[in-house]
């Protein structure tokens, strides 16, 4: 595995977001569109998380954001981030990270 220098670490934007809306992906059966809350303002995502989560338990729910990762078409739509989350590859399990208390959308991780 590549290390990274901590200045490349300080790059990264992670912040908390709140899932605003859920729709399932167009142009594919696993992935969402979601919109999420970032504080100042609200973003697109793309997420492979449809076999893990229905909509309504995804709705209102606090996680972590990359929020300055360069956009990309997914599937022909546009992704402005993306949401952190654990994969357990021998359980079939996915696993979003949140906040465990209720902190404002948009607060940076550290």
């Amino acid at each position: 595995m590549e290390t990274v220098k901590f200045d490349d670490w300080k790059k990264l934007n992670l912040k908390v977001g709140e899932i605003k809306e859920v729709d399932s992906h167009p142009n594919a059966d696993k992935l969402y569109f979601l919109k999420v809350d970032i504080g100042d303002k609200i973003i697109n995502l793309v997420a492979g998380i449809k076999n893990y989560y229905a909509p309504e338990d995804l709705i209102g729910r606090k996680i972590i954001v990359f929020t300055n990762l360069e956009p990309a078409i997914i599937r022909g739509v546009k992704s402005e981030g993306m949401l952190l989350a654990a994969e357990d590859t021998n359980n079939n399990v996915v696993s979003l990270l949140c906040p465990d208390s209720d902190v404002e959308n948009g607060s940076s991780i550290r």
